[in-house]
């Protein structure tokens, strides 16, 4: 689904990453981990085409991005969809209307059906009806997560983004979080690349892991691959204080 090979993205004399490869199989949940900084968002933006690069190949749904006429592009673009950071929903729109904004680029609908589609998207996400014409300062921090969901879902995405979709949750909320993602992706047979710091979201929802360090990913396989790698960051992460949830009852010190 997702084939990158030596990417190169800097700002500056500083350069972020440095001839990083990765790839994303088709229906799968991909975790992408690492730390602060360490450029996972700048990652993603650089396939979105956010963020230019200096030098590599980015191939989506086989396509390399940067050999796309214009018109091809756009039409990529309809079949991926994206919830950043923070939920990114415009502050001056209802959430009906920052569902239906992707809906206004890309379609020519009705207002009716629009309507009745952003309904549907909502009822997807888990959202009242009653939602759709309040403004995002008058959500929950949840349910602004579930707001820009329902808006990444707003083409029928076969590819879903999501930069740290768990941030500033509580454990009860990130849960049910998971468990939706997982529910439309068996539902709707999504593909999902997902930057993540939840090792929760990592142990529940993924498939696999890529882990980034030093501009690369020095590790990419089950969840089990990285409990038992030698890495040091990786030993750090998965092995540390706040990894005691997904570790197994016989590896947790007593307490």
């Amino acid at each position: 689904m997702i084939s990158v090979r030596g990417l190169e993205v800097g700002f500056g004399a500083r350069k972020i990453l440095k001839g990083l490869d990765l790839d994303v199989a088709p229906g799968e949940v991909l975790g992408f981990v690492g730390g602060s900084g360490q450029g996972k968002s700048v990652l993603t933006r650089a396939i979105l085409g956010l963020n230019a690069k200096q030098a590599g190949v980015i191939e989506v749904f086989g396509e390399d991005i940067d050999k796309m006429a214009p018109a091809s592009h756009r039409a990529l673009e309809r079949r991926w969809g994206v919830m950043f950071q923070g939920g990114a929903l415009f502050s001056s729109l209802t959430v009906k209307q920052n569902i239906q904004a992707p809906m206004r680029e890309y379609l020519k609908l009705s207002q009716k059906l629009m309507d009745e589609l952003a309904g549907l998207k909502l009822k997807l996400v888990g959202l009242p009806p009653d939602a759709a014409d309040k403004f995002p300062s008058q959500l929950s921090g949840g349910m602004v997560k579930r707001a820009a969901l329902a808006r990444a879902l707003a083409l029928d995405p076969e590819l879903l983004f999501l930069d740290e979709p768990t941030s500033g949750l509580d454990p009860i909320g990130a849960a049910d979080f998971d468990d939706l993602i997982a529910t439309l992706r068996k539902t709707l047979g999504l593909t999902v690349f997902m930057v993540t710091h939840d090792l929760d979201s990592l142990y529940s929802i993924c498939d696999t892991i890529a882990a980034l360090a030093d501009g690369k990913v020095i590790a990419h396989g089950p969840l089990e691959a990285m409990l038992a790698s030698d890495h040091p960051w990786l030993r750090a992460y998965f092995h540390g204080k706040r990894a005691r949830a997904i570790r197994s009852p016989n590896e947790m010190a007593p307490a």
